[in-house]
């Protein structure tokens, strides 16, 4: 792809985009403003924010369709005691969103009726991701008993798989699936190498026990095939509209010094192989730092979700403000043409709502919420 570099503009004008090459030499004569952003307060009696939000980004001119100019993001949800908020997934007929919070063991609620939060589930073996079938059944993806499950509609829990090959596997992170009932997954490992996500394994390697790998669940079978390990810790993953391509976000870079901070793409085959996998797009980004000049920083995509138009929206973060948040990509070419900025790190997103058109982000010890002009390009 054609790397470019952008300048945000806090009232989502048309930025200026410039190719790389020219970025440096051009930015001190234009004075560009700095990216980097104060951490905002989203606590009680903080002073309101003017439309439109400043920390709605426009970074290319075909982000400023889906950035509405008259909503604010919104904390819907903080507490102190909530650790590591992930895995959300929106329930269409309960109007509720669920999510995670890995190091305490539960899932929680929020309902949209009138923003009442809850847990819905304790314990929960630790579990990151959450989804919800086309049955409307709840699949989630537990680090603590390295397994991937479904509840039933009588509450009873069913294990999908928790082996490949004859060994455990890692520790499930996120999945999605597919309309013809196959589940896919990632298994990076974090629970196995940590108490505080799940049960550390034996031993110092980062590959509890198996390769890092994306795997594919049988619908009918449940039988468990390995669809790609050509990527160093996948972690988010999901489909494209019309479910011919995947994306999966790589976090190798946590314990691979090599590992590129990416997000990669593939084809997919027949509904069950991947096939041409590659790089849809570099987590690098150009900012100011305080003294302004120009540095390239590259964070983490963790969590990501696909809308109606192919764009991919990636729950960001481990660099600080003003690259925190959300970071939004053109399916095209991969190219960043928005941001949600966040004062806490992005771990994951969902579309949800009564038109699935707000986007629920969990970051770090809170959820939060604001509505974009698209929506999500499947049921969660």
């Amino acid at each position: 792809m054609t790397e470019q570099v952008v300048t945000p503009v806090s009232d989502n004008s048309t930025p200026v985009v410039l190719p790389r090459r020219s970025f440096l030499a051009a930015a001190g004569a234009m004075g560009l403003a700095a990216m980097e952003a104060a951490a905002r307060d989203y606590g009680p009696g903080t002073q309101p924010v003017r439309y439109p939000d400043p920390d709605i980004v426009t970074l290319d001119p075909r982000f400023k369709k889906y950035a509405l100019g008259n909503t604010p993001i919104q904390r819907l949800y903080h507490s102190p005691n909530m650790m590591w908020a992930e895995g959300p997934a929106w329930n269409g007929v309960g109007r509720y969103l669920l999510w995670s919070d890995i190091p305490n063991n539960v899932q929680m609620r929020w309902l949209e009726e009138d923003g009442h939060v809850s847990t819905f589930r304790s314990p929960v073996g630790n579990s990151n991701g959450n989804t919800f079938d086309f049955q409307g059944r709840q699949i989630s993806f537990e680090h603590g008993t390295r397994s991937v499950v479904r509840y039933e509609y009588d509450g009873s829990k069913t294990v999908l798989a928790d082996k490949f090959d004859g060994k455990p596997l890692n520790a499930p992170n996120d999945g999605a699936v597919h309309p013809n009932g196959d589940i896919w997954f990632t298994d990076p490992g974090y629970g196995g190498l940590m108490n505080y996500e799940g049960n550390k394994a034996k031993g110092d390697s980062v590959q509890p026990y198996q390769k890092e790998a994306v795997y594919r669940i049988d619908g009918k079978t449940l039988k468990i095939e390995k669809v790609t390990d050509d990527i160093f810790k996948p972690n988010g993953l999901c489909f494209s509209p019309d479910y011919k391509k995947l994306y999966v976000a790589d976090t190798g870079a946590s314990h691979y010094p090599d590992a590129p901070k990416n997000i990669k793409v593939w084809d997919i085959v027949e509904e069950k192989k991947l096939a041409n996998g590659k790089e849809f797009t570099s987590m690098a980004l150009d900012m100011h730092n305080a003294k302004h000049e120009i540095v390239t920083k590259a964070g983490f995509a963790d969590g990501i979700r696909c809308d109606v138009d192919g764009n991919i929206w990636a729950g960001a973060g481990w660099v600080g403000d003003g690259y925190d948040g959300v970071h939004v990509f053109e399916p095209k070419e991969g190219v960043r043409i928005g941001q949600i900025r966040l004062p806490e790190i992005c771990s994951n997103v969902c579309f949800g709502g009564s038109r699935r058109n707000r986007l629920f982000m969990t970051g770090s010890t809170s959820l939060y919420a604001v509505y974009v002009e698209t929506q999500g390009a499947h049921i969660t």
